[in-house]
C-alpha cells in the first residue's frame, strides 16, 4: 500500500490524500487535484504563487505530473532522490 499527501505548508493542513497499491502517477495526481480543489486555487492569473515540492520519486517527476502543475499554474520543487527537504 502506498499513501501520497499534499499539505497546505501554511496552514499545515492535510488538504489531499490518497492510498493504492501501486504508486503510479495517478495516486498523486488526485491528491494534488484534490488539494487544489480543497485549497480552491484558481491558477495562474489568481493571486499569490503557489509551488508543490516533492522528492524525485518516479511518480512526481513522470511527464503527466509535471504538465499537470504546468496546466494549472503551479510551480515544481524537487529534492533529491528519497527527500523531499525543502531548503532556502
Amino acid at each position: 500500500m502506498y499513501t501520497a499527501f499534499t499539505i497546505d505548508v501554511f496552514s499545515r493542513r492535510i488538504v489531499g490524500w490518497k492510498t493504492s497499491i501501486s504508486k503510479e502517477t495517478g495516486l498523486v495526481l488526485d491528491t494534488i487535484e484534490r488539494g487544489l480543489r480543497v485549497r480552491d486555487y484558481r491558477g495562474p492569473d489568481g493571486e499569490g504563487k503557489l509551488v508543490h515540492h516533492s522528492d524525485a520519486g518516479s511518480q512526481y517527476t513522470s511527464f503527466r505530473f509535471t504538465q499537470h502543475l504546468t496546466d494549472s499554474g503551479v510551480e515544481a520543487s524537487i529534492g533529491t532522490v528519497g527527500d523531499s527537504l525543502l531548503t532556502g
